[in-house]
């Protein structure tokens, strides 16, 4: 059979964007009806799993297993440790990956799941926790269960009203809720978060130090404040910063010069044939310390206007520098 064989009608365009409206109707009032059944059921749920000594475990089959993953991947991702089952392969061996310690969160709409009722029974001899997220508060599942989270709705957004449409949006709210609910009361931060997302964007920014993007040793262009001005362009030559440091015989540093100094100098019709480093640099330039984040020395760049900044110690000597091509190949900015 092929896709034209189903279409028992000409495609409407005007009928589907009704219908998509509709679904969105439907499904936005399913998460509203939610809120009038929250009680007090939901905060002895997030205490459950604020304090679990183990993980939670997601169970769910079909749609509500998909949720299921979703919401379990969410946990992890803000704070409370948590995994995904699935109740067909539990019932083969993988029933042996729970612990008393853990708790687990099985998800139906129905309740009545096979594969996750069939396991209900090992999961009550193993003393682990069990909360229901169901639309049903007389099924096999909600009456199994320590606690009983009611995600039920009126109607499906389905114009059949039996694909789950407005059922696995709910479960799926209700599992952000929870998980909202719980990094607030573990007091996680976005630092937290970005130490669980070191690939993302947000990781990047809050974990990325200048020492682990600042060039080092010989690559770090430096002169002396006797330097010569052709020993300085030299310098700032073979190492393609833009930018020279110029320190004293400690390798502190007391001045910088860049493209620009060259630039505004050469346009003034100074000679500088004879000039010396000291006389051209620019004194008490911006500096960074290695342990700075990487995003502090973007925005310091910005806020200056300036392209390269160099990184000092404590004691103010020259232990690295940077620009801005470094940050981009970084994805700091």
């Amino acid at each position: 059979m092929t896709s034209t064989d189903l279409c028992a009608q000409p495609f409407q365009p005007e009928r589907a964007l009704r219908l998509a409206r509709e679904t969105l109707d439907i499904e936005a009032a399913a998460i509203q009806g939610l809120k009038a059944t929250l009680d007090s059921s939901f905060a002895r749920v997030v205490e459950m799993m604020l304090h679990v000594s183990g993980r939670v475990v997601v169970m769910g089959m079909g749609k509500s297993g998909h949720i299921g993953r979703k919401i379990a991947a969410t946990l992890a991702s803000t704070g409370t440790p948590a995994m995904f089952v699935h109740p067909a392969e539990a019932s083969h061996g993988d029933l042996g990956m729970i612990r008393a310690a853990d708790l687990v969160l099985a998800i139906s709409n129905s309740g009545e799941s096979a594969e996750l009722t069939a396991v209900l029974p090992m999961l009550k001899r193993m003393g682990a926790p069990l909360i229901a997220m169901t639309g049903h508060a007389g099924s096999t599942l909600a009456r199994y269960a320590d606690v009983f989270l009611n995600s039920g709705v009126e109607r499906e957004a389905c114009p059949l009203n039996l694909a789950p449409t407005a059922s696995t949006t709910a479960q799926l709210a209700l599992g952000d809720a929870l998980a909202v609910a719980l990094l607030d009361a573990r007091g996680f931060k976005a630092e937290d978060f970005a130490r669980s997302h070191p690939g993302g964007a947000l990781g990047r920014k809050l974990l990325t130090h200048v020492s682990d993007v600042m060039r080092v040793g010989a690559d770090v262009p430096q002169v002396g404040l006797r330097a010569s001005f052709s020993e300085l362009m030299r310098e700032m030559s073979a190492k393609g910063l833009g930018a020279t440091a110029v320190v004293d015989d400690d390798s502190r540093v007391l001045g910088i010069f860049t493209d620009g100094d060259l630039r505004r100098l050469v346009e003034k019709g100074i000679d500088l044939r004879a000039a010396t480093a000291q006389q051209v640099m620019h004194a008490k330039p911006s500096t960074v310390a290695p342990d700075a984040l990487a995003v502090d020395a973007a925005e310091l760049m910005e806020r200056h206007r300036i392209t390269s900044v160099l990184v000092v110690d404590t004691a103010g000597r020259l232990c690295g520098a940077l620009n801005s091509n470094d940050l981009m190949r970084a994805k700091v900015i």
